[in-house]
């Protein structure tokens, strides 16, 4: 049976790609009997505990390779994407998992929390699976290309977990995946481009590379259209709440559809999107990009950490920030925590139903941003430039430093949720945070705080230096931050309930 294998040393891939060899700093748990392990369970195994073995994972944030760090600089590319046009490129950072046969409709309800009900052919869903107990693996984007032949576009967790069930289940199906750019050893040989273009002026530029008026689609419905000669297809999306599209093929054709867009943008402000402003847009959107796949513990869940190999994603992913507890279940998060909760669809039999029936009736967390203090950021920053305890850096425009940040929220100095990502926004000229609260906490205005850093000085992560925990007041705000983004890009339904 094939498992997922080890991303390899991807510093080359651009300055902005850190990550660190697993033998690079000492961690939590014996490198030798790692080298031993054979798969995910036999390393949680040789682990003193699974929270401590994560959080001094030497991996760094994850990565976005295959394009430059700034193609110009990054508060001009993140203001393009509110004010003229941007161009991402999203061909290297995720993967791809083809999935085809007469069972691969059968497969993907059984695992999807979404409704399948008139999914139909050129349309294209935000896909959300959960374990038996409910938690969130991940979520992807699932193009529905043709009759019994599927495309998943995303990280990794969500894509192993549909080929376990696909190799395991006795289903007549077929999955192929194309992985990432970082975890390959032919970093751009892959199968598809991928470019999106957002922003106030995407249709312009979308009319002028195709030569006709823009395709008139609703959110996630795919056409196809021609570009420099070459099929195109086309699916209606937003990403940082701007309306756009996000434009696919073989990869072969990367070069002719790219430098067409680039030139027909040219009169309408089209910036190219580099890594660092990419990582940002997010915070704007209030996606949230890394939940932690709650994979961790459960003996229902046993046989698949043994598929999972000993260097999968899951066996190197990192977790960094000031929220720490002994047990990992307590960084699974719900399908409500991250807004999703107007997907789960009980129309169908799913993996996590029964779970979900009994959450469903609440509480539930809910998602925020949190615009931090200006006086408090500055303060921290400050810290560096004085002599005596600093507080943990604060890099810009992404302040992430683990593949799945979690740091601690209090209200009146008690804990009331954590937050998963913080980043810069030139934009609105403030540093945000895509929060999960408590319900009572989670009115907009509240006033909150955010620990920053880890505790007892950081942990092993050579990403992490030696610093000290501050608080940093905080207001609650709405998710989306952007009111374009809650007007067109966010809601209880719509597009993203499809």
């Amino acid at each position: 049976m094939k498992r997922p294998t080890a991303a390899r040393s991807i510093g080359e891939l651009g300055p902005y790609d850190r990550v660190a060899s697993p033998s690079a700093r000492g961690s939590s748990h014996d490198l030798g009997e790692e080298t031993l392990a054979k798969n995910l369970e036999e390393v949680l195994q040789g682990a003193d505990n699974i929270v401590k073995y994560l959080r001094n994972m030497q991996s760094g944030p994850y990565v976005y390779p295959g394009v430059p760090p700034e193609y110009t600089n990054w508060r001009d590319e993140q203001q393009s994407w509110q004010k003229t046009c941007v161009l991402y490129n999203q061909s290297y950072h995720m993967a791809d998992l083809a999935l085809e046969g007469p069972d691969a409709l059968k497969l993907l309800t059984k695992l999807g929390v979404n409704t399948f009900n008139n999914f139909r052919v050129d349309t294209a869903k935000q896909f959300v699976p959960c374990t038996p107990d409910g938690y969130v693996i991940g979520d992807v984007i699932l193009f529905h290309l043709a009759e019994m032949s599927f495309d998943l576009v995303g990280r990794i967790p969500v894509l192993n977990w549909v080929r376990y069930h696909a190799e395991t289940g006795g289903y007549n199906v077929k999955a192929a995946l194309d992985d990432r750019s970082a975890a390959r050893p032919d970093p751009f040989n892959r199968k598809s481009y991928r470019f999106q273009i957002q922003g106030p002026n995407a249709v312009k530029v979308m009319e002028k590379a195709t030569g006709k008026p823009a395709p008139e689609l609703k959110f996630f419905h795919m056409t196809s259209v021609s570009i420099a000669g070459k099929a195109v297809k086309a699916l209606r999306h937003g990403m940082a709440g701007q309306a756009g599209y996000e434009l696919f093929g073989p990869y072969a054709d990367y070069q002719a559809v790219h430098s067409a867009l680039v030139k027909a943008g040219e009169e309408f402000g089209l910036k190219l999107c580099g890594g660092r402003a990419y990582s940002t847009n997010t915070l704007e959107s209030a996606w949230i990009p890394s939940p932690l796949p709650a994979i961790y513990t459960g003996e229902a869940l046993k046989p698949y950490r043994q598929w999972l190999g000993a260097d999968s994603y899951e066996a190197k992913a990192s977790v960094g920030g000031s929220y720490a507890s002994d047990r990992i279940e307590d960084y699974y998060l719900t399908p409500w925590d991250l807004g999703y909760g107007f997907m789960v669809k009980f129309d169908h039999d799913f993996i996590g139903r029964p779970a979900l029936e009994k959450m469903a009736k609440g509480p539930h967390r809910k998602k925020v941003t949190l615009a931090l203090d200006t006086a408090d950021v500055l303060k921290a920053i400050g810290s560096q430039l004085e002599h005596g305890d600093r507080t943990k850096f604060i890099e810009f425009p992404s302040a992430v430093y683990s593949m799945h940040p979690y740091d601690l929220v209090k209200g009146n100095g008690k804990p009331v949720g954590l937050s998963t990502w913080i980043g810069y926004s030139s934009n609105e000229r403030c540093m945000l945070t895509l929060a999960i609260l408590d319900a009572e906490w989670a009115e907009a205005g509240k006033r909150v705080t955010l620990v920053w850093g880890e505790e007892n000085g950081g942990t092993t992560k050579p990403v992490v230096e030696r610093h000290k925990q501050v608080e940093i007041n905080a207001t609650v705000s709405p998710a989306p931050y952007v009111e374009v983004a809650r007007k067109q890009y966010a809601g209880g339904g719509g597009w993203r309930a499809v």
